[in-house]
């Protein structure tokens, strides 16, 4: 496959009247979505390339040889660029895109949120059950707070808080994610009904955040209308620090939750 530039050429446009070292850096950060012809920084887009088979592939890794079409990083608007042509339109000729693509994309990113916890695991930097997770969460050892998604709220709101006490009186922002269901964080983890857990400081646990941004970005539509807790969320992700909101409640964490202490 020939080696092309991924720049678009109306981002350099937009930005030819900057000085030349602010047009630089902004190129090298920021990129034109194909479909709503928006600027915005690659945190916030997904690139695609056109394989040898003029198949269009998504590119995580933003490395693949080739012209790249950038969208931004929501399944609305991947969904909206497979039914408007934008792939079609930006490489300038006929590409096969899956009509599933979005659903495909989703998929792939819930399996690489479920990998880096995996990691974070093998790594020895996690600590799951209530009671143990509370634990943690009290020393000041946790760096991120996981939930399943359809934990119960009442373990969840007391686990929400007590890291929040913590972060404030530490001067941080509390790191709080529910982008696994338990059933996916059970399997990834290699343990039974695992509805909570607590992350250590570490590199793993960095690309755990990274990995569990961009999934809540491509469920939520971060930068197109996401809702103020998303938004919150992915303005810390360029300092390894993100905000959440857990649901209320106030139920006993042991009764609701049923997770055995590990």
């Amino acid at each position: 496959m020939p080696q092309v530039t991924t720049a678009d050429d109306n981002t350099e446009k937009a930005v030819a009247t900057e000085p030349r070292d602010d047009r630089r850096d902004r190129a090298a950060t920021q990129r034109l979505c194909a479909l709503t012809r928006r600027e915005l920084p690659t945190s916030e887009l997904l690139r695609f390339v056109a394989g040898p088979d003029e198949r269009i592939y998504l590119d995580l890794a933003r490395r693949l040889p080739g012209r790249g079409v950038w969208i931004t990083a929501d399944r609305e608007s991947v969904a909206a660029a497979i039914k408007s042509g934008a792939f079609q339109r930006s490489l300038k000729r006929q590409v096969e895109v899956p009509p599933d693509l979005a659903e495909q994309l989703e998929g792939l990113l819930i399996r690489r949120a479920a990998q880096s916890i995996a990691m974070v695991k093998k790594a020895g930097c996690l600590v799951t059950g209530f009671d143990k997770v509370s634990a943690t969460i009290e020393r000041g050892d946790a760096a991120v707070l996981v939930h399943g998604m359809d934990a119960a709220s009442g373990g969840r709101h007391k686990l929400d808080l007590k890291l929040r006490a913590v972060c404030k009186a530490g001067g941080r922002l509390a790191l709080i994610f529910d982008c696994l269901n338990i059933d996916e964080l059970s399997l990834a983890i290699g343990r039974p009904n695992v509805v909570h857990a607590a992350l250590k400081p570490g590199g793993v646990t960095d690309r755990f955040i990274e990995d569990a941004v961009r999934l809540a970005q491509y469920r939520l539509g971060v930068g197109t209308g996401g809702d103020d807790r998303t938004k919150r969320t992915m303005a810390g992700a360029t300092g390894s620090a993100h905000s959440g909101d857990a649901a209320a409640g106030g139920d006993d964490p042991q009764a609701q939750d049923g997770e055995a202490a590990s």
